[in-house]
């Protein structure tokens, strides 16, 4: 198939990028020398934040990011680097109240901060559970990931469908950790071909069709109440286009593996995200709106412009060719805005209102972003 030009010029040179700055930048600079953690975030000199507390879901980000960097052949030191958070996470981040379940969050020196177990930390354990296990065959991690299930069924687990937040008050309930619940049990599930993962994800579809896609506006709604009502307030009609591209993303891989028709979420969710959520001057897209096109907030963090490229690219997969063009743009966009030139490997967080720098520190958790972003637009040029 005939791939174009410009796509493939776009996703060459964002690997390069990846493969001779970001990930020897991240896997070096952005690792803890005493003991194998991740950074939380760089400063602005691209030296690391030592005061900085540390998130455990941070830590799963980044060991998926190094499993599916040597999966690729990216990274020579891929299994170094794991196993040195993977042994950061087992010496200082297991919960004493749950064992299945680690900490949320660890101080500047790494001791426990706050013991909260969070449903969107367990959905990046998942994820670097299923890809350590993928990657590496490493079958303490998939035990892990069982046994995180079982906490989740027996804990968290609520009618009328979904999990809690975590175990603490919550004033919503979110979609946020549900999707990338389903990333991760889809992940799960093409690691193991274990039928048990897809059906965790198919629970999730069906909560993307009753709960989360409102057809009335054919957007993604953010925010609920406890029995899955839009939240009330204004918090309750904040719509997030990047998360609108994710799902087209996610709906597309899940179509994969059990052939249920998308196209009519993921045309809606793709086509309104531009229409409804882009920034005609830039292309990028803003970072919430009403669901009429009402702009919450104006500024724009690097995350949502890869997932524009990833939905093009599923979209590219499915068939638009003209979608190739929108993935392209979207590389673009990223070297143009967020790609750091003063620091090789890193990169901007987020823009504000008038597209100046909002966010002049490089939080790790984007490096997450930028990599599978990468990877879906290499693998579709390569096919």
């Amino acid at each position: 198939m005939t791939i174009s030009t410009p796509l493939l010029q776009a996703s060459e040179k964002f690997k390069t990028w990846m493969i001779h700055q970001a990930l020897p930048f991240w896997s070096s600079t952005g690792i803890e020398a005493t003991t194998g953690a991740s950074h939380e975030r760089l400063l602005t000199d691209g030296t690391p934040d030592l005061q900085s507390t540390k998130r455990i879901r941070v830590q799963c980000r980044q060991l998926f990011s190094y499993c599916i960097a040597t999966e690729m052949g990216w990274m020579d030191n891929g299994l170094e680097t794991v196993n040195g958070i993977v042994g950061f996470l087992n010496q200082h981040a297991i919960n004493p109240h749950a064992n299945s379940t680690f900490m949320h969050l660890l101080d500047k020196d790494n001791n426990p901060l706050d013991d909260m177990q969070d449903l969107y930390d367990m959905a990046f354990f998942f994820l670097a559970a299923g890809y350590r296990y993928k990657v590496f065959n490493d079958l303490t991690a998939l035990a892990q990931a069982d046994a995180l299930l079982a906490h989740i069924e027996n804990n968290l687990k609520v009618a009328p469908g979904g999990w809690m937040e975590g175990n603490y008050n919550a004033p919503v309930r979110r979609q946020n950790p549900h999707m990338h619940l389903f990333e991760a049990f889809l992940a799960l599930y093409e690691a193991t071909k274990d039928g048990k993962w897809l059906a965790k994800a198919g629970e999730i579809f069906c909560l993307f069709e009753t709960v989360f896609f409102d057809a009335e506006y054919q957007v993604l709604r953010e925010f609920f109440s406890d029995d899955w009502q839009h939240a009330a307030g204004a918090k309750g009609q904040i719509i997030e286009p990047g998360h609108m591209m994710e799902w087209v993303w996610l709906l597309r891989k899940y179509q994969q593996f059990t052939g249920t028709p998308v196209e009519k979420y993921c045309q809606a969710l793709y086509n309104n995200a531009l229409s409804l959520g882009q920034d005609k001057a830039t292309g990028l897209l803003f970072d919430e709106i009403s669901p009429t096109g009402d702009i919450v907030s104006a500024s724009k963090r690097c995350w949502t412009t890869t997932e524009m490229l990833k939905a093009n690219i599923a979209q590219a997969w499915a068939g638009d060719k003209s979608c190739e063009q929108g993935a392209a743009d979207a590389i673009e966009l990223l070297f143009k805005y967020y790609i750091s030139d003063s620091v090789a490997g890193s990169y901007i967080d987020q823009l504000d209102g008038n597209n100046n720098v909002a966010m002049e520190l490089a939080p790790a958790s984007t490096l997450y972003h930028l990599i599978l972003a990468c990877i879906e637009a290499v693998k579709y040029c390569e096919q």
